[in-house]
């Protein structure tokens, strides 16, 4: 198989936040100069934060119009209910992205609140229709579970679904992985399990896959286990990140003071 997947490894977390900060800008800046539009994928979690920062300052200083924006962001949790967990749940993404990025963006710049969606526990296959209609996505970031998982696009066995079935996958809720409670349970819940849901909707493979661009951030030392597996070339449903492989124009961005990957 011809890999054509790029690897980019830099110093630390605080340089990978800048350059993935100005790689987004650029493509930003690019689409909306030729398109007078973009459609944006977007991830949480404490990988992204600095770039958010970083994007947020680099769009004021520049005072770019965002006017023709729209984001999309991967995933939000579920309640017992089957909805989506409420905007100011503290473990909300809403509330994350709102914290961490939204609400940085001068107003001067009309960015729309109102080009901000989320997947919906309700009618989760909805949004890859919207997303379709709308032009699919021009550029995706994301990051990368303890266990490889993309969004909440969780492992399978190899055995249960093959890999082109795999990539298929629609936008859905999912049952959330113990590593993955565990791990968010760690990183954002004070190690409660009890406060991390069991549920997510996730937006699926198949819109993840039909984007322009991909760019995957790694900066936790857990992750070089997913990572070293995707450097071996193996694509499978067990590492669901490894799919990437296959994807036209993707790039793993990782920090070598966290992470040690063998050179290709």
């Amino acid at each position: 198989m011809n890999n054509i997947l790029k690897w980019q490894k830099v110093k630390n977390y605080n340089e990978m936040s800048r350059i993935a900060a100005k790689l987004i800008f650029n493509t930003i800046i690019k689409n909306l100069k030729i398109k007078n539009k973009i459609n944006i994928g977007l991830a949480t979690g404490n990988t992204m934060l600095k770039v958010y920062r970083n994007l947020a300052d680099m769009f004021n200083n520049s005072g770019t119009n965002l006017s023709g924006m729209a984001t999309y962001n991967l995933d939000e949790y579920v309640d017992n209910e089957g909805n989506n967990i409420y905007i100011n749940h503290n473990l909300s993404y809403a509330l994350y992205m709102k914290n961490n990025f939204f609400s940085l963006l001068n107003p001067n710049l009309e960015f729309k609140f109102s080009n901000i969606f989320f997947p919906d526990a309700i009618n989760p296959e909805k949004y890859d229709t919207d997303i379709a209609d709308a032009g699919n996505l021009d550029f995706q970031l994301l990051g990368i579970g303890f266990n490889g998982h993309i969004a909440f696009n969780e492992p399978l066995p190899a055995d249960s679904i093959s890999i082109e079935k795999f990539k298929a996958l629609p936008s859905r809720i999912v049952e959330l992985n113990e590593l993955t409670i565990k791990t968010n349970a760690k990183l954002t819940a004070g190690n409660n399990l009890l406060k991390v849901p069991q549920k997510a909707v996730t937006m699926g493979m198949a819109t993840i896959l039909k984007a322009e661009k991909i760019l995957l951030l790694a900066c936790f030392p857990e992750q070089t286990i997913p990572l070293q597996m995707i450097k071996k070339n193996m694509i499978s449903p067990e590492i669901p990140a490894s799919c990437l492989l296959q994807h036209k124009n993707s790039i793993i961005i990782y920090t070598s003071d966290k992470i040690t990957l063998t050179e290709k």
